[in-house]
């Protein structure tokens, strides 16, 4: 990427520094659920001279090579009293002209893209240039790559199309101060994505693109993130924690949401990880703990049961008949779309080595017990997340004060510490300010994304194949738009149709540029 010269203000001439930083402010009142979480800080309004001018070349998912100009926009934070800027910052990124072409993003969608991974924290505050943040998503230290078949980075696929892109960075479960207290677990990093939304929708007309077409996209905890940004839209349970931080008087709500691999529903991932890979052995060649395993399968069935879930062809889902679910509705759709995509030769050969496969017809069919074998070694020991040494990154994610991890499930602890032990009483709550299902299926939000783009890979054992099929079937339920497919053969973090979000926003979003 090179650096193009000018920077131009509101004033013909007006000549501000390379890299400004844009900050913002809010209206005195709005109409949201949210509104008790106004603050009234005038540092919060953005500076639309301050920013820096950019070319790039930008290779799309064809292999075409696009220039694009754009306005890089660093915010110094999005928060009127953040806890820390370094973390509760944003990056936007305006194209002004692509391949020659003048662009008037003032109605573009925005695409709302945390780069968050693992829980960890993820800031944008040394990014230098579009998609390239220092976060723990895609591109970032310690994230999934992006997919070896994009040529770009999401980010930068939405400003070749014109789209307007803001980058939030979050606080994160490993940050801890000099008195030893941890300020990034649950709920930080998503008070701090809403907060980020309610920024961006404060300064309508101020940022360019459209405020009512926000989407919001996130690979593994950034997905299961995302989708919680998308499910509880301007919900009133976060108001204190935005308050607390002089969050923008707006709405927090998101138009549409993203979500690949999400890792969320915490407190059910456990048995939803033993249902689904309990017969697997690990890496090494063992055998998990078949008593931990099968306790915590045989507890899935229940919460199935309260989600109420219902699919066209099998009525309720339910422990009996979601094994045959997931390979009618999305595993074997998945293995033909695959195989249908190959050459002659490379599909026999393929069928060949993978004799589980019956091809008829242009369809790929077998059983789940099968494909169990297929996928081979899990990757977690068991419990999966609520480790019972405390291990896991969603221990340190419920973390509290100078108490780096803690149990979030009874299961877990009461292992550890036996059957009268109670979890501490601000984890229920906090488990649900980080669940989409509470949001879904407890309290039905209203104000929730209406469209949904769920991605996942058919070997990624990070978590539960079952968990992103499950949000999908409840979106679906509740009416929504939803489009879900399953990467076969792909693990974590994989993204093997880029270009097709890109076009899925201008279809929803009604965009055309």
């Amino acid at each position: 990427m090179k650096r193009r010269t000018v920077v131009m203000g509101l004033t013909a001439g007006a000549a501000v520094p390379a890299v400004g930083f844009a900050s913002g402010a809010r209206a005195a009142s709005r109409t949201t659920a949210a509104s008790s979480a106004a603050s009234t800080d005038s540092s919060l309004v953005f500076d639309p001279s301050s920013y820096t001018e950019l070319t790039t070349s930008i290779t799309d998912t064809t292999g075409t090579a696009h220039e694009v100009v754009y306005h890089f926009y660093k915010v110094a934070s999005y928060v009127a009293d953040p806890v820390d800027a370094t973390y509760q910052s944003l990056n936007v990124s305006v194209p002004v002209k692509i391949d020659g072409s003048v662009v008037d993003a003032s109605g573009a969608p925005i695409l709302f893209a945390n780069q968050i991974g693992g829980y960890m924290p993820s800031s944008v505050a040394n990014a230098t240039g579009v998609g390239a943040g220092g976060g723990m998503g895609p591109g970032g230290p310690g994230g999934p790559a992006p997919a070896a078949d994009s040529a770009a980075s999401r980010q930068q696929l939405a400003l070749a199309a014109g789209y307007v892109v803001v980058e939030p960075g979050a606080r994160g479960r490993s940050l801890v101060d000099s008195s030893g207290t941890y300020y990034g677990t649950a709920p930080a990093a998503i008070v701090d994505l809403k907060a980020a939304v309610r920024y961006v929708r404060f300064n309508r007309g101020r940022i360019p693109g459209n405020v009512n077409r926000i989407v919001s996209a996130g690979v593994s905890a950034g997905g299961a993130l995302s989708s919680l940004l998308g499910a509880s839209g301007d919900s009133p349970a976060y108001d204190s924690y935005l308050k607390e931080l002089g969050a923008a008087d707006a709405s927090d709500a998101v138009f549409a949401t993203g979500a690949w691999c999400p890792i969320t529903d915490l407190e059910h991932a456990d048995m939803a990880y033993e249902w689904n890979w309990g017969a697997n052995l690990l890496g090494s060649g063992s055998v998990v703990d078949q008593t931990v395993s099968k306790a915590l399968s045989g507890a899935y069935g229940d919460y199935l049961a309260s989600l109420r879930l219902t699919a066209k062809g099998f009525g309720t889902l339910t422990a009996r008949n979601l094994d045959e679910y997931l390979v009618k509705t999305h595993l074997e759709p998945s293995a033909t779309r695959y195989l249908a995509a190959l050459s002659d030769a490379d599909r026999s050969a393929y069928l060949a080595a993978n004799s589980f496969l019956t091809w008829s017809g242009g369809r790929a069919t077998f059983s789940w017990a099968d494909f169990l074998t297929h996928v081979g070694a899990r990757k977690k020991d068991t419990p999966a997340f609520d480790a019972f040494d405390l291990s896991a990154g969603e221990n340190n994610e419920f973390g509290t004060g100078t108490t780096a991890n803690r149990h979030f499930t009874l299961y877990s602890l009461r292992h550890e510490e036996g059957a009268s032990a109670r979890l501490d009483s601000d984890i229920p709550a906090k488990l649900h300010l980080m669940n989409p299902m509470h949001h879904l299926v407890d309290k039905v939000n209203g104000n929730r994304s209406k469209h949904w783009w769920i991605r996942l890979g058919t070997k990624d054992s990070d978590t539960a194949l079952t968990v992103a099929s499950n949000l999908a079937a409840r979106l679906k339920n509740l009416g929504d738009d939803v489009d879900t497919s399953y990467y076969w053969d792909a693990g974590h973090g994989a993204d093997n149709d880029p270009g097709d979000f890109i076009k899925w926003i201008a279809t929803v979003s009604g965009y055309r540029f």
